[in-house]
């Protein structure tokens, strides 16, 4: 089992997934999102290569457009 945060909350995986297998997990789409992984902004075409570790604080924000 691998343990992160995302948003604050303490979830575990039971393998390591890559930052677009972490979203679809959660149900969220990959457009309008941005992802800091451990302090630092993640490009989205980096998304697919970047692995989520052990220990990992991640913070999704998604943009909600509206008027």
């Amino acid at each position: 089992m691998t343990q992160i945060v995302v948003n604050g909350v303490s979830r575990e995986l039971d393998t390591p997934l890559s930052l677009v297998d972490l979203l679809t997990d959660l149900g969220i789409a990959l457009d309008r999102v941005a992802i800091e992984l451990d302090g630092s902004i993640v490009r989205k075409h980096e998304w697919p290569a970047t692995l989520v570790r052990a220990g990992a604080n991640i913070e999704i924000v998604q943009f909600v457009g509206g008027g």
